[in-house]
Order: structure tokens, then C-alpha cells, then sequence
């Protein structure tokens, strides 16, 4: 599912290419996943985008009131509105030429003022669109926690520090940080050392800095390469992301850790896969990672042998049973 870098960069893609234009009619596909579909057929026609906003993982096209040239406001037309969208798993929104043949599950198309049109296309449709006022939207967005690239350290350690829960899940839920997800959450945790089942309580204050730190550089990397595509994931022209190329944890089960060469592990917390290297993030006492599986797995016990019979042999043990030198 995008997460703040693929938002971000599909936002700033549409800035670039529909800003200032106006909607001329609306032509929907399948609306389920659209709160409401003649809210989009009857107010979205006649007002202009103004502007193009991210807000966590939503996008918001701010719209205007609509233009007496156009048709007559009603029904609180004479009012700025928002479009709220958001992805999914495999949404994408791009501008498009309106004769161009429409891509299988396209389900929401804009005409603009321009001749193109904005398509929205959805195989799997868990994505959502809402036409919402401006006292909708204020409610919509209400319970939302603060930015990753915009909250202060002191904010960043309070909002951590002292939870009762673990990192993880404190990174992943939106009412603390809104734009995480786990690709970035895997990321950031593996470059401050912290192992993802470590309780927020159980971090310093200096350990949350480095930790805000350390995510804010990475979700600024991954927005300049256009974020990570790992399955459907397209920018606004179409193009996939770059920055899965400088991924560090996140899917690398049993590949060796960049900085130690231990093999990456993966375990459930927060109901999530969590990748993280087992030497550079300690794990909290009593909590124990997935098996490695095949190749790598087997790999990994042949070492894990050698290793345990290379500490017998310091400890002046030997892997015979007593008395077999004699019997030989």
C-alpha cells in the first residue's frame, strides 16, 4: 500500500500537470469504493483545482466554488470542497488524453478544461474517494497524528516515549504519525538499531531523536527517487519508484545484514511482517523471530551449528559422547 513517499510523489506529479484546470463532467465505473458517487457526478463539475495536497497517506484535491460562467451553485456550491483520494493497495490517478482507450479498471474519469482527462484506475478498488465539504473534511481529518517531516524531536520522543506499546505498532498508527507504513517503518528502525518489538517506554529519549532522525532521511530519499514500487505502485506519469533498490530490512529475509552480514529475520509484530537484523537490533527478552525457510534457512542452522560446536570446543567440550575415544 503507498505509503507518505509514493503519496507524496504522485501529489506533486498532478500539481505539476492539473493545477488550475477545471472539471468539465464526470464519468464513473464501478463506485463501491466511493462514498458517495452522485456527490462526485453533481459537484465536482464547474470548479477548478486549486491546489494539490498530501495528508498522510490521503491526497486532497482542493477544489473551488463553482464558477457562475460554468453552471449556477446549488446545494452549497458556492463553497470550496475538497476530493479526498486514497490508493490502496493498486490505485493510480493520472491525466490522460480524453480519445486515449481507457485501461482496464479505470472507474472514475474527470474531463478537464484542457482536453485530458484524470482517470482514476483500480484493480483491486481498497482505495477510497470522498467529495468532502469543508466541515466533512475538518471531521475526516480529525484524530490524525502529526507529520514525520514536520514534527519537532521533543514532539517526536512524546509521542513515543512512554507508550505501552511497541514501536512498531506506534510507528504504524496513524493518530501518532500519519504517512508510515511498514516498508519505511522496517527502514528506519533497522538504520537506528531498534529492534521493532521493543516497547516505545523502553526508549531513551536520545533513542527516539536518532529514530526521528534517521526516518525523516529516509522518507526524504525515497520521495526524490519516487518511492519504492514493490508490486502496482506508478507516480503520476506512470513511471515506478526507484528507492526498493536501497532498501535495507524490508523483504530481505535471510539475505545478509549490510552492516554485519547476520542474516536478516522476519517476525509479526503489530500483525505485520517485520524485517530486522537479529545482532544490530537486540530483540526484547522472551520474543522470538519467524524460522528462516529453505535454502537460506538451512543455511542458516548449518552456521548456527558450527558456531555452537566451535564454543563446546573453547569451553574444552567435545561433541562425542563420553568414553567413545576409548571404545574407538
Amino acid at each position: 500500500m503507498p505509503e507518505l513517499p509514493e503519496v507524496e510523489t504522485v501529489a506533486r506529479g498532478l500539481r505539476q500537470a492539473i493545477l488550475g484546470r477545471r472539471i468539465i463532467s464526470v464519468t464513473l465505473g464501478k463506485t463501491d469504493f466511493i462514498d458517495d458517487p452522485v456527490a462526485l457526478e453533481l459537484h465536482l463539475p464547474g470548479r477548478r483545482i486549486e491546489a494539490v495536497e498530501r495528508y498522510g497517506k490521503f491526497m486532497l484535491l482542493r477544489l473551488s466554488a463553482v464558477s457562475g460562467e460554468t453552471r449556477v451553485a446549488t446545494n452549497g456550491d458556492a463553497a470550496p470542497a475538497s476530493l479526498l483520494v486514497h490508493l490502496g493497495m493498486t490505485g493510480q490517478i493520472a491525466p490522460s488524453p480524453a480519445g486515449q482507450p481507457l485501461e482496464k479498471h479505470t472507474h472514475v474519469c474527470m474531463l478537464l478544461d484542457d482536453g485530458r482527462e484524470l482517470r482514476y484506475t483500480d484493480a483491486r478498488r481498497f482505495g477510497r474517494i470522498a467529495y468532502l465539504t469543508k466541515a466533512l473534511l475538518a471531521e475526516e481529518l480529525t484524530g490524525f497524528g502529526a507529520d514525520p517531516l514536520e514534527v519537532s524531536k521533543e514532539e517526536f520522543a512524546d509521542r513515543i516515549c512512554g507508550r505501552r506499546a511497541r514501536i512498531k505498532a506506534l510507528l504504524l498508527d496513524q493518530s501518532v504519525l500519519r504517512g508510515v507504513g511498514n516498508i519505511y517503518a522496517d527502514e528506519s528502525l533497522w538504520k537506528a538499531k531498534i529492534h521493532p518489538a521493543r516497547l516505545g517506554a523502553n526508549l531513551s529519549r536520545k533513542q527516539a531523536h536518532t529514530l526521528r532522525r534517521v526516518l525523516q532521511d529516509i522518507l526524504r530519499k525515497a520521495i526524490v527517487l519516487r518511492g519504492s514500487s514493490i508490486s502496482d505502485f506508478l507516480d503520476a506519469e506512470g513511471e515506478p519508484g526507484e528507492y526498493q533498490r536501497h532498501h535495507r530490512a524490508y523483504g530481505r529475509e535471510g539475505k545478509g545484514c549490510y552492516r554485519c552480514k547476520t542474516p536478516v529475520r522476519r517476525a509479526i509484530v503489530a500483525g505485520r511482517s517485520s524485517y530486522f537484523c537479529p545482532r544490530c537490533q537486540p530483540s526484547p527478552r522472551g520474543f522470538a523471530a519467524l524460522p528462516l525457510a529453505g535454502k537460506n534457512g538451512r543455511k542458516t542452522k548449518r552456521k548456527n551449528a558450527k558456531d555452537a560446536d566451535k564454543s563446546r570446543r573453547r569451553n574444552g567440550k567435545s561433541r562425542r559422547a563420553p568414553g567413545a575415544a576409548e571404545k574407538r
